[in-house]
């Protein structure tokens, strides 16, 4: 602490001594040094500078439970004091009193606690609770569970993002290709463009078969109704007659939001070449896809007529750079009708067919193709709802195995541990710059929806 200095030239009269250069300063420690004395004043015409006044007794030191020191900085020459005052000159410090100082310095709780005992925002937890093992396992699980949902919620606004809307009578349309990009079993599929504006869309136009079979037209003032799905082709119009003169088509043509790009026919003559396992999993993930669609239209009343791998879509994800799995894309509404009441099952014997006809060249060589073939004998006998399947194929996929299954068994924390698992394995990834994909998201999407009551009706159809 450095101690002040007197100034070069002399000081006038009443004229208190200045510092020059100060640093930080303690009240409590440097009042009386502060305390400026007065100038030689001549009481006579002879005396001297040595008859000076008696200087006031220094004020005695206050302990302060708390100072606060504060870089001080050079500022202007004060107005003159009136006599009799003393100076009192502050370097930048707070001048606390001991009023102020005794609710600052006295605790807020006894002793025994820390300051810091209030509750905390950012971890959401009080002092106390930080005692409490059940306490912070619960404010844990409930973060993962938020975090999953998070992960889920901005993935999903990606796949669906982007939505054209519906056509108005300002756009404008150009066909992009004259060859179908694909051919389903009742449709071809033709690249185009609409404009609107500066705004452009790449859509893809669904052109009947002259032969194909009759459709329903419930099933298609259903699909047109539809809010945006990611398992269930979308429309956003027709194209008009005549605005593509050299279109290879007459008359108006639906517009479908997602351009196709091969069929799951298509697919399984590309895929032959994959590793059992990978080819298991591929299957797995499809199928989990086409449950998630079956199970929307149930919810809706609905069913479809025949499954068939020629009319079920493929196209890649949005926002993925790659394209496994792919999106699957139920297409043929002009075979949905009405489902009867009381049909829980109503796609069940459909789906253990599709299901045996995709594993026929997949041999038993790993867990996931034992469970997908017991699966596929267990739609055909037990006549599973499609959410019940859809959850059989989610826990094959991502657990629990069969040696969980039965009474007793501690579903719940392995659910709290799989979540846990997933949000670290995704902070992972994300720390290499990896974006999560597909896979991921319906990872997620599992993770949240699962109860031990859906776990357990689960591997009950799997195992028992």
């Amino acid at each position: 602490m450095s101690s002040p200095e007197t100034p070069m030239e002399n000081p006038g009269p009443h004229a208190p001594t200045w510092l020059t250069q100060p640093t930080y300063s303690n009240l409590g420690e440097v009042r009386a040094h502060l305390l400026p004395s007065k100038a030689c004043q001549p009481r006579t015409s002879g005396s001297s500078c040595t008859d000076l006044k008696p200087l006031p007794p220094p004020l005695p030191k206050k302990t302060l439970a708390r100072a606060q020191s504060l870089p001080t900085h050079r500022g202007p020459s004060p107005s003159p004091t009136p006599v009799g005052q003393p100076w009192r000159l502050l370097l930048g410090s707070c001048s606390v009193d001991e009023s102020q100082v005794c609710d600052e310095a006295r605790p807020a709780f006894p002793p025994a606690e820390p300051p810091f005992c209030s509750l905390d925002t950012d971890l959401g937890l009080s002092f106390q609770d930080l005692h409490c093992p059940e306490a912070v396992q619960a404010l844990l699980e409930a973060r993962q569970l938020e975090g999953l949902l998070t992960v889920h919620t901005r993935l999903q606004a990606r796949f669906l993002g982007g939505h054209p809307g519906p056509c108005r009578p300002h756009h404008g349309f150009r066909l992009l290709d004259r060859l179908p990009c694909v051919e389903s079993e009742d449709a071809l599929y033709y690249r185009m463009v609409r404009v609107d504006e500066e705004v452009w869309h790449v859509l893809a136009a669904k052109v009947p078969k002259p032969r194909a079979k009759e459709h329903h037209p419930w099933g298609l003032e259903l699909q047109a109704s539809l809010p945006p799905h990611f398992n269930l082709q979308g429309l956003c119009g027709l194209v008009p007659e005549g605005a593509l003169p050299q279109a290879p088509w007459r008359g108006p043509v639906a517009l479908a939001v997602e351009v196709p790009e091969r069929t799951v026919a298509q697919w399984l003559e590309e895929a032959g070449a994959q590793r059992p396992e990978d080819f298991a999993r591929a299957v797995a993930l499809l199928l989990l896809q086409l449950g998630r669609a079956l199970e929307h239209l149930e919810a809706l009343g609905a069913a479809l007529a025949e499954l068939r791998p020629e009319n079920l879509l493929l196209a890649a994800p949005r926002g993925c750079a790659a394209s496994r799995p792919p999106r699957l894309l139920l297409a043929d509404f002009g075979r949905v009708h009405p489902r009867p009441p009381g049909t829980l099952g109503a796609h069940a014997l459909q789906l253990g067919r599709l299901l045996r006809e995709l594993l026929r060249r997949v041999p038993l060589a790993t867990p996931l193709a034992t469970g997908l073939h017991r699966l596929a004998a267990q739609l055909a006998r037990a006549r599973p709802s499609a959410t019940l399947t859809r959850d059989a194929l989610q826990a094959l996929l991502w657990g629990p195995g069969p040696e969980l299954r039965g009474r007793g068994t501690a579903l719940g924390p392995w659910l709290q541990v799989r979540r846990a698992l997933l949000v670290l394995h995704l902070a992972q990834r994300a720390a290499g710059g990896e974006t999560p994909g597909l896979e991921d998201w319906l990872c997620c999407e599992y993770l949240i929806e699962a109860t031990e009551a859906s776990m357990v009706h689960a591997l009950a159809l799997l195992w028992n």
